[in-house]
C-alpha cells in the first residue's frame, strides 16, 4: 500500500519559570492579594466547584435530584452531570438551579468564589452558603 514513513520525537516544550510576585496579575490590582497556587497543583475548574457548591446546597436542604431538577426545570440527568462537573451549565441554567436551591445567584457565584479562593473543596461535599445576612455570604463547613 505504502511505505512506512518515520517520524521524529518532538522537543520537550521548556518548562515554565514563574514570574516574581511583583508581576503577577493580582498584584497590579491595588488591595488585592489573592494567594497563589503553587505550579504543580492544578487549579480547579469552575463547573466542578459549582457542582460540588449545587450538591452540597442541595443536599444540605433535603432536597433530591428530581425536586431541584423539576423545581428548575431541566433534567435530572443533566443536573447530576452539572453536580458532577462534568457539564458548564449557562448562566440562564445555573440561575434556575440556585432559585430551585432558594439561593441567589449572587450568593452561589460568591461560595464559588471562596471555594476557589480557599482551595479546600474536597471531593466529597464542601462547604456550603446559605442565603445572605446584610449582603454577605454565610459560610459554613460541611
Amino acid at each position: 500500500m505504502g511505505d512506512l514513513i518515520r517520524f521524529e520525537p518532538r522537543e520537550q516544550p521548556r518548562e515554565h519559570t514563574p514570574r516574581s510576585d511583583a508581576h503577577a496579575p493580582s498584584s497590579r490590582i491595588p488591595g488585592r492579594t489573592a494567594p497563589r497556587a503553587p505550579l504543580d497543583e492544578p487549579e480547579p475548574l469552575w463547573r466542578v466547584v459549582l457542582g460540588r457548591r449545587l450538591r452540597a446546597l442541595r443536599l444540605e436542604r433535603g432536597q433530591r435530584l428530581a425536586d431541584t431538577a423539576g423545581a428548575a426545570g431541566i433534567s435530572v440527568q443533566y443536573l447530576s452531570e452539572v453536580e458532577r462537573g462534568l457539564k458548564e451549565p449557562s448562566s440562564e441554567i445555573v440561575a434556575a438551579v440556585a432559585g430551585a436551591l432558594g439561593c441567589t445567584l449572587l450568593d452561589l457565584t460568591a461560595g464559588v468564589s471562596l471555594d476557589l479562593r480557599s482551595r479546600t473543596v474536597s471531593r466529597g461535599a464542601g462547604p456550603t452558603a446559605g442565603p445572605t445576612q446584610g449582603g454577605a455570604p454565610q459560610a459554613r463547613a460541611a
